[in-house]
């Protein structure tokens, strides 16, 4: 079954950077889009980027979507963060009709 398992969250000062990781596992990685997603408390979850299968990166202003196809593995590069960023960020793919999601990690920016 798909699984993606999300990591690097945590605590940030503002101005900081942290680099998030997405462990795919259950379908053929390299044939698919991955993107990454966002929910902060009490707002709706939203895109933050995504990256086609046949790209190594790709820049969305102060974050970096990549991914190894070799490893199976989805990363969000995010530097400069500012206190808005705070959120449960999420890792996804879209199979056949079907939104697959991650756990979550907790990405927190504050002072």
């Amino acid at each position: 079954q798909v699984q993606l398992v999300e990591s690097g969250g945590g605590l940030v000062q503002p101005g900081g950077s942290l680099r998030l990781s997405c462990a795919a596992s259950g379908f053929t990685f390299r044939l698919y889009a991955m993107s990454w997603y966002r929910q902060a408390p009490g707002k709706e979850r939203e895109l933050v980027a995504t990256i086609t299968s046949n790209l190594a990166d790709s820049v969305k202003g102060r974050f970096t979507i990549s991914r190894d196809n070799a490893k199976n593995t989805v990363s969000l590069q995010m530097n400069n963060l500012k206190p808005e960023d705070t959120a449960v960020y999420y890792c996804n793919v879209f199979i056949a009709t079907m939104d697959y999601w991650g756990q979550g990690t907790q990405v927190t920016v504050s002072s």
